[in-house]
């Protein structure tokens, strides 16, 4: 029985890569709808449960895509409530690819050491990457701030943490470099999650660092988040630190990416967030 994987993408056209990357997984056929809303999931959504029956569910699965991640979760929720009972099919929500690159940024710095009881860092990160970042590092123990350029945009997007995973990240303004300077105080790892092309961490404030140890950029479009680092960096030692850039979180979250589609298809009742896709890639490193 072919594994068939429906991906409903709320963009105009449905992302080629995503469809590639799901091939790439083991997927033998996908099924792409664009343009897709909330109200338009139940009935899509049905014809996956009422086509194949029992061990057969397993073999077809949901991917929700696209660019706009609000809506995506919408989605994901208007999918959910379309199951009933057993009758379902496993489904993940990497919208923008928020959830497989924040897993990944962040088992790049957990690879580096435990993050338990150390200030952690994330410049720039109100959005959907450094929302699931800050809630992952959290989780494994991190005192973590999260900076925006101002202070009321970093304590909404902390209140969104604590209302979606029920975990405490403390809000901070960063408009310039003597407050840069402040959040940086003592900290272990920073990790840039802001805007492509707009440099977050100056290399005279990171490379003066006494205490910094782990430095993560997922922007790849100059100029970098972290000024005068490579994209291609995987653990790149310098002195005392370690850097990650774009490209080398980005090997890992495609090997997370393709790993979680490949789950897809395992059992039926799967549903893949962020937290999901989190032990999962925690899985992947102990093989």
């Amino acid at each position: 029985m072919q594994k068939i994987l429906i991906q409903l993408d709320s963009d105009k056209f449905s992302s080629v890569f995503d469809a590639i990357t799901a091939y790439d997984a083991g997927v033998d056929r996908i099924l792409q709808y664009s343009g897709i809303a909330p109200e338009d999931v139940r009935n899509l959504v049905y014809g996956a449960m009422f086509t194949r029956g029992g061990e057969a569910l397993k073999n077809s699965s949901i991917f929700i895509g696209g660019s706009d991640v609000s809506l995506g979760e919408e989605i994901m929720a208007a999918v959910s409530d379309a199951f009933f009972g057993p009758v379902r099919v496993s489904v993940m929500l990497d919208t923008n690819g928020c959830n497989t690159t924040a897993v990944a940024a962040v088992r790049k710095i957990v690879s580096v050491g435990s993050l338990k009881g150390r200030k952690i860092v994330i410049l720039g990160g109100t959005g959907p990457v450094g929302i699931r970042a800050a809630a992952l590092m959290a989780g494994e123990g991190a005192q973590v701030f999260l900076s925006s350029r101002t202070l009321k945009k970093s304590e909404k997007a902390c209140a969104m943490i604590h209302k979606r995973f029920g975990i405490e990240v403390t809000p901070q303004q960063v408009s310039n470099e003597d407050e840069l300077k402040k959040i940086l105080d003592t900290a272990y790892a920073v990790l840039c999650a802001g805007a492509a092309g707009i440099t977050l961490l100056p290399e005279s404030v990171w490379q003066a660092h006494p205490d910094l140890r782990v430095l993560a950029d997922v922007n790849a479009v100059p100029p970098l988040g972290i000024e005068n680092t490579k994209p291609q960096w995987d653990g790149k030692k310098i002195d005392s630190k370690t850097v990650f850039g774009a490209l080398g979180i980005g090997g890992l979250k495609m090997e997370i990416h393709r790993q979680c589609i490949a789950s897809l298809f395992t059992q039926n009742d799967l549903q893949l967030d962020a937290e999901e896709i989190y032990t999962i890639a925690k899985n992947m490193d102990q093989k």
